[in-house]
C-alpha cells in the first residue's frame, strides 16, 4: 500500500500557524522520563518488491496455518465460502464508517437489519442488537443487563462456561458491584445442578449457562428451565450459533437473553480476532439492551428505509444513562455473518451442523477401538473431552505430523492434566480423524 505523507512545506506551514519551531515541540507535555532517549532501532527502508518479499517470509513463519486443526474452545476452523470474502471486500462495506447519517448509509443499515433478523430467528428470540465486541463481552453485557432489569446484584454462572467468558464477566461485574458466583461441574463435565440450586437466593438476578458448554456437552435444558422458573430469575444462555441450526433454540427452554461468539458464521480464525459477539433477547427487554439496534421504517415518499432506532451508548445520550459504554458494533464481522447465513440458507446451515456432529460421533465411536483414549461424555455437539495416556508425548507427535490435536484442558483447569478437548468442523475428513486417532491411541 502506498503512503502519501505531508510535504515538508506543508509541515512548515502548520508549525508556523501553531507558532512552534519543530514537530517535537508538540510533545513538550510528555515527561522526559517516559521518552525514549535513543534512536529507534529500525531496519533500512524497503522498496515495494523487497517489502512484499519480507512479508512473505514473515507469513511463512505461521506454521500452524498449514496444520490440520482440531482445536476449538470458542474459535472454530469452519469453511468460509469465497462469496463471503468477495462481498465483504467491496469498498462500500469495507471502508464504511458507523452509519450515523441514515440517508447516506441505507446499504449498511439494511445489512445490519438483516443480521439482526437472522440472529433473532436463529436464537428464537424477539430482538437482536447490531452485535458487540465478542462472545465474552456479550455475556458480560447480558449480566449487566439482567441486573438492571431485576434490580439485583448477583448472578450464578456454571463453571462449564468458557473460562475466559467467566473471567471477562467477573471483570465487568467488579466495577459494577455485582457478585458473580461460579457453580462447579461434575465428573462428566456437566453442571452440578443440585449444588447450583443452593447458590441461588433472593439477591440473584440471573443464571448463566452454556449450551453446548465449554467441554462440548449439551446440558440438561429442562432442568435449567425448571430452576429459573421456580426461582423467578432470568436465564442467560451462551450458545454456539452453528449448534443452533440443530438444537432447540434457547427461547424454547425459557431463555431471556441469548449471547455467543459469532466467529463460526463466516469469519476466519484470524489469529484470534477480530470477531463479533451476538446478543438477542425478549422484546420486553429491548430498551435495556446495550449497543445499537437498526429498525425498519418508511421515508417521506413511502419507501422502505432503515434507521438507527436505539442508540443507548454514551456517544448519543448522557453517559450515566447509557446501557453500556464499551459495546461497539463489529459491523464488518457481522456483515460476514449475514452473508454467510444468507449464502448457506436454512438447509445449508443445518448441513454444516450435521457434518460437525457426524465427524464428532465418528471420532467417539472409533476411539473405543483404541487403547489409550477414553471418552468422558459422549452427549456432545462438535467437540469432546478425552483422557489420553501419555498426552504430552502424543501431543508432540501430532505436532510433528502437522496436526493440532486439540486444547489441553490443563491450560484452564490444572486438575484436568492428561485431558484433551478435541473439536470437529465440517472441514475435517475421515482420513484426518483416523490419523489423529492413531496418534492418540498408540499405547
Amino acid at each position: 500500500m502506498k503512503y502519501i505523507s505531508h510535504a515538508p512545506y506543508q509541515i512548515d506551514e502548520m508549525l508556523k500557524e501553531l507558532e512552534i519551531s519543530d514537530v517535537t515541540a508538540l510533545f513538550s507535555d510528555v515527561p522526559d522520563k517516559v521518552k525514549l532517549d535513543r534512536d529507534l532501532d529500525l531496519p533500512l527502508p524497503l522498496n515495494e518488491i523487497e517489502l512484499k518479499r519480507e512479508f512473505a517470509v514473515l507469513s511463512g513463519k505461521n506454521k500452524a496455518a498449514d496444520y490440520i486443526n482440531f482445536i476449538g474452545a470458542g474459535a472454530y476452523d469452519h469453511y468460509v465460502p469465497a462469496a463471503v470474502k468477495a462481498l465483504l471486500s467491496r469498498s462500500e462495506f469495507y471502508t464504511a464508517y458507523t452509519p450515523y447519517q441514515a440517508e447516506r448509509s441505507q446499504g449498511t443499515l439494511a445489512a445490519i437489519f438483516e443480521y439482526q433478523t437472522m440472529i433473532a430467528k436463529l436464537t428464537g428470540m424477539d430482538v437482536a442488537n447490531a452485535s458487540v465486541y465478542d462472545g465474552a463481552s456479550s455475556l458480560a453485557e447480558a449480566i449487566l443487563m439482567a441486573c438492571r432489569i431485576k434490580k439485583k446484584n448477583k448472578v450464578v454462572i456454571s463453571q462449564t462456561l468458557h473460562p475466559e467468558y467467566i473471567e471477562t464477566a467477573q471483570t465487568y461485574a467488579f466495577g459494577s458491584g455485582i457478585k458473580v458466583v461460579v457453580s462447579p461441574y461434575n465428573c462428566l463435565y456437566e453442571t452440578d445442578w443440585d449444588k447450583l440450586e443452593t447458590l441461588i437466593d433472593g439477591e440473584t438476578a440471573a443464571l448463566v449457562v452454556s449450551v453446548p458448554n465449554f467441554f462440548g456437552v449439551i446440558e440438561d435444558v429442562r432442568r435449567i428451565q425448571k430452576i429459573t422458573q421456580e426461582k423467578d430469575i432470568m436465564l442467560i444462555v451462551a450458545a454456539n450459533p452453528i449448534a443452533l441450526a440443530f438444537l432447540k433454540p434457547p427461547s424454547e427452554y425459557g431463555a431471556d437473553i441469548v449471547v455467543g461468539e459469532g466467529q463460526p458464521l463466516g469469519n476466519s480464525l484470524n489469529f484470534g480476532g477480530p470477531y463479533l459477539g451476538f446478543m438477542s433477547a425478549k422484546a420486553k427487554y429491548l430498551r435495556s439492551m446495550p449497543g445499537r439496534i437498526v429498525g425498519e421504517t418508511i421515508d417521506k415518499e413511502g419507501n422502505r428505509a432503515f434507521v438507527l432506532t436505539l442508540q443507548a451508548r454514551e456517544q448519543h445520550i448522557r453517559r450515566e444513562k447509557a446501557t453500556s459504554n464499551i459495546c461497539s458494533n463489529e459491523a464488518l464481522n457481522a456483515l460476514a455473518a449475514t452473508i454467510y447465513l444468507a449464502y448457506l440458507g436454512k438447509e445449508g446451515l443445518k448441513s454444516v451442523a450435521y457434518n460437525c456432529i457426524a465427524n464428532t460421533q465418528y471420532f467417539i465411536n472409533e476411539a473405543k477401538k483404541y487403547q489409550g483414549i477414553r471418552i468422558i461424555n459422549s452427549k456432545v455437539f462438535n467437540e469432546v473431552a478425552v483422557e489420553v495416556d501419555n498426552l504430552e508425548e502424543k501431543y508432540q507427535k501430532a505436532l510433528n505430523a502437522k496436526i493440532l490435536p486439540g486444547l489441553k484442558l490443563d491450560k484452564f483447569f490444572p486438575e484436568q492434566a492428561g485431558k484433551l478437548l478435541v473439536a470437529f468442523t465440517e472441514k475435517r475428513t475421515k482420513h484426518e480423524i483416523d490419523e489423529l486417532l492413531k496418534i492418540l491411541g498408540v499405547d
